[in-house]
């Protein structure tokens, strides 16, 4: 989940001349020429090195966590998980974080009318087949939209993605009395900790019909209780790209919720099931008052319709 922001956009730093030196001592050759250039929060640069061989340059502000981010990904593309290949580690250039991964071309949306079931399957193969944590480095903290268990002293992360403060920004009081809830659910119930995806959003997930071919969005990878990454995804995982997006229903949520416990083999309990709709309700919240900072209002609109439903099925009334 990502809320674009016009006024936090990444500045460009990968020009020619830096990409051709960094691929020439990183991927053993300088790149032949650019296929692309995007990004938002990073700075992304597809490249064609002598061979043919392909590959995606990323830069991003550093943060130590993608250490452990690039591991996770290394070992789930080893198991043959759908995700593009690690082809470097985490290199530091000018205070940025600069990797490379194969390119992984190609592949279409799952439209939502195919239901919660594909992208939950996936999901809980991607927990199944992730390493422990205690495993790679460490990944915290999460990143904020995830970042209920954030470690400030303020309801909202210190800064957000965006680097703003939600903590002095104007919000209802109906969005931060829920967020306080929420906090203090999933802090005072802590879960066996597993290691996901924090962005599980259907813009990150590419289909060959309904057979996944790639996962992107590796800075994503979180560390926390299985109900919590699960809810998050919950919430969130029909959203694709665009002016226009749109986040779970409450009904596409307990789709999802119901759909992971049958692909995973396990069926909750009613704590379980309510830490998840939790989870789920933060990243609403947070995606809700970003908006609002900016001063917008779709998204705190659709949620203050959702709002009693939502905090009923996390108990929080």
């Amino acid at each position: 989940m990502r809320v674009r922001c016009q006024t936090h956009t990444l500045p460009g730093v990968l020009d020619d001349a830096l990409l051709a030196d960094w691929c020439l001592r990183y991927l053993g050759a300088p790149f032949e020429r650019v296929l692309f250039r995007s990004g938002f929060l990073s700075e992304v640069v597809g490249v064609e090195l002598p061979g043919g061989l392909r590959a995606v340059v990323k830069a991003r502000p550093f943060q130590p966590r993608i250490a452990g981010c690039l591991q996770v990904q290394a070992a789930l593309a080893r198991v043959g998980f759908p995700c593009p290949e690690p082809l470097t580690v985490a290199t530091r250039v000018h205070g940025m974080t600069v990797t490379a991964e194969t390119e992984v071309p190609g592949g279409s949306p799952l439209p939502p009318e195919a239901g919660a079931a594909p992208f939950a399957a996936l999901l809980a193969r991607l927990i199944g087949s992730a390493p422990a944590p205690a495993a790679v480095p460490e990944l915290a903290p999460s990143p904020p939209w995830t970042g209920w268990d954030h470690p400030g002293r303020g309801l909202w992360p210190d800064l957000d993605e965006h680097g703003q403060d939600l903590n002095l920004a104007g919000g209802p009081e109906w969005a931060d009395d829920a967020a306080r809830r929420v906090r203090e659910r999933l802090t005072s119930t802590p879960g066996r900790v597993r290691i996901g995806h924090g962005d599980w959003e259907s813009q990150n997930i590419r289909w060959t019909g309904r057979d996944p071919l790639v996962v992107h969005d590796w800075d994503s990878v979180i560390a926390q209780p299985e109900t919590a990454i699960v809810g998050l995804a919950a919430a969130m995982w029909p959203r694709e790209e665009g002016p226009d997006a749109v986040t779970a229903t409450v009904a596409q949520t307990a789709d999802f919720i119901t759909s992971y416990q049958l692909q995973a083999g396990r069926e909750w309990d009613r704590r379980e099931i309510r830490d998840a709709w939790a989870a789920g309700l933060w990243v609403r919240l947070i995606y809700a008052r970003q908006e609002a900072a900016e001063g917008g209002s779709q998204q705190l609109d659709r949620l203050a319709t959702e709002i009693d439903e939502r905090l009923d099925h996390a108990a929080l009334r």
